[in-house]
């Protein structure tokens, strides 16, 4: 049986401005600048701690890794506050979920968000129950790039990792999936800070209802080349 595990953040869900509201709620407490959070998008991408390196530099401060570290609950606790005040999922998210349950696929989550969030958010967006496993960054020992967090989310879910693939937005999601010998598929839609074409990645889609043919045509050829 195949297994499609997606990234959540900048794949299924944009969650880039409440990701940023819960920086500039850090901001608003301190009296500091608050980040724009259209040019901050794909800082957004990089989790809360890149969030609270920008909103300290914009404040004119050194954000040393023990300051970033004092922030970090803080940050947590204004993020699950607002966790899906702005956060909606992106176009064709429930057509391509419904499109990989109709094929027969495994369907799982693998994100570097924490899982408590994670969870509380597809909750909130009415999804929870579209995902057969959901690994957060705090799941394992390790997270994203380490192919154990996407190998272990594909066992959760059922699956085979020979028979698995990778839906996400970033360079993290790219090295994870060829860390694992898995294939690829990034959405352009997404928080990359490169152009997708340099990361190389096994397929490129533009709308998340073209992934279920992507992945179905990626892994014919995997088998078939094996």
């Amino acid at each position: 049986m195949a297994t499609v595990i997606f990234d959540l953040d900048g794949t299924l869900a944009d969650t880039a401005a409440d990701l940023v509201g819960a920086a500039n709620a850090l901001a608003d407490a301190a009296g500091w600048p608050r980040l724009d959070p259209v040019a901050e998008r794909t800082v957004a991408g990089q989790g809360g701690r890149a969030l609270i390196r920008r909103t300290m530099a914009g404040a004119g401060l050194a954000a040393d890794e023990a300051a970033v570290d004092r922030l970090f609950p803080a940050f947590l606790a204004a993020y699950e506050a607002r966790i899906a005040e702005e956060t909606q999922l992106f176009p064709g998210a429930l057509d391509c979920l419904d499109a990989f349950a109709a094929m027969g696929w495994r369907i799982g989550l693998c994100t570097n968000k924490p899982e408590g969030l994670a969870r509380t958010l597809v909750s909130a967006l009415g999804v929870a129950d579209r995902f057969a496993a959901l690994l957060g960054a705090d799941t394992l020992p390790v997270r994203k790039p380490d192919p154990r967090h996407f190998t272990e989310t594909v066992r959760r879910a059922g699956g085979e990792p020979g028979r698995a693939l990778l839906i996400g937005d970033t360079v993290t999601d790219r090295d994870t999936a060829r860390n694992a010998g898995a294939p690829c598929i990034l959405v352009t839609f997404g928080y990359a800070t490169e152009p997708l074409e340099t990361l190389a990645p096994d397929a490129i889609a533009a709308r998340l209802t073209e992934t279920p043919g992507l992945a179905a045509a990626l892994l014919d050829s995997r088998r078939a080349a094996s």
